[in-house]
């Protein structure tokens, strides 16, 4: 296996490699996941495999999630299919800066997707390292977060646009999950700037320490949570990926946010994702 890095800070491709191999090789799967942990996101090209060789390969990771809005292949569970059409309205979700399904107890580990149809030019995804946005965050912001806790909300994303009641619905089924603002990588021990498009608000912002007056919390906790999303924004933190058919990208979904490039109507662009269960932070 060759690996070329692709910036300083995040994303290597890996070539001389086929994914289906490592279905059954525990020592080239061993090595792929050394170079996910390395690099954050890896990406592969020709990888002509079936979606049963898809899942079995994610599954090596650990068990495969549904979603509870996309839903998952009926003869694949685990296997979203997220299938734009020149006739269908452009999604909300991707296109923003976002760490998958934080409004989750516990988020995925990771993810594995394939391209199966891309536009000629367009489409691309960017990924972004935020152990290196939490490290180059001045001092004064680390010792202010340090211990402060944040809310992630699928109501207000997925279910924004829904009716009253489904909204609701959903709500129920998976209430709003509390993260620390700075997790910890539970298998490499870096601090990780955990806030993403999905985060609402800081949970424990609220303390006389922090709140002299009304304006301190309200919008002193929410221009410091918005402070904190953006440096995901930032060019010398990314990698940005563009697709080809057959062209796969493992991302570790603790580390990293990514956005899916929308400048690609009139075309079609089909991608089939693996989400990995994760641990609870």
């Amino acid at each position: 296996m060759k690996v070329e890095q692709l910036t300083c800070s995040i994303g290597a491709e890996l070539l001389g490699v086929n994914l289906a191999d490592a279905v059954h090789d525990d020592g080239l799967f061993a090595e792929i996941r050394a170079q996910l942990l390395t690099h954050r996101v890896v990406f592969l090209r020709d990888q002509e495999i079936t979606r049963a060789e898809h899942v079995a390969f994610a599954r090596r990771f650990g068990e495969l999630e549904d979603h509870p809005v996309a839903g998952s292949d009926p003869d694949h569970p685990g296997l979203v299919r997220i299938y734009k059409r020149p006739d269908q309205p452009m999604d909300r979700y991707e296109n923003a800066w976002h760490t998958d399904a934080t409004w989750r107890e516990a988020p995925p580990m990771g993810c594995v997707l394939r391209c199966v149809e891309c536009p000629p030019v367009g489409g691309d995804t960017m990924w972004a390292n935020m152990v290196e946005a939490y490290a180059r965050l001045p001092d004064d912001v680390k010792a202010k977060i340090a211990d402060l806790r944040a809310r992630h909300s699928i109501e207000a994303s997925f279910g924004a646009a829904m009716p009253i009641e489904k909204r609701l619905a959903l709500k129920a089924m998976y209430p709003d999950a509390e993260h620390p603002v700075v997790r910890t990588h539970p298998e490499t021990g870096e601090k990780v700037l955990f806030v993403n498009a999905f985060t609402t608000h800081l949970s424990n912002y609220h303390t006389p320490e922090r709140v002299r007056f009304g304006q301190d919390a309200n919008p002193g906790a929410s221009e410091l949570l918005r402070y904190l999303i953006s440096q995901a924004y930032i060019p010398e933190y990314q990698v940005r990926w563009r697709w080809k058919p057959n062209s796969i990208a493992i991302w570790d979904n603790r580390s990293t946010q990514h956005y899916a490039v929308m400048d690609y109507p009139p075309c079609h662009r089909k991608m089939e994702r693996a989400g990995i269960i994760g641990d609870k932070t």
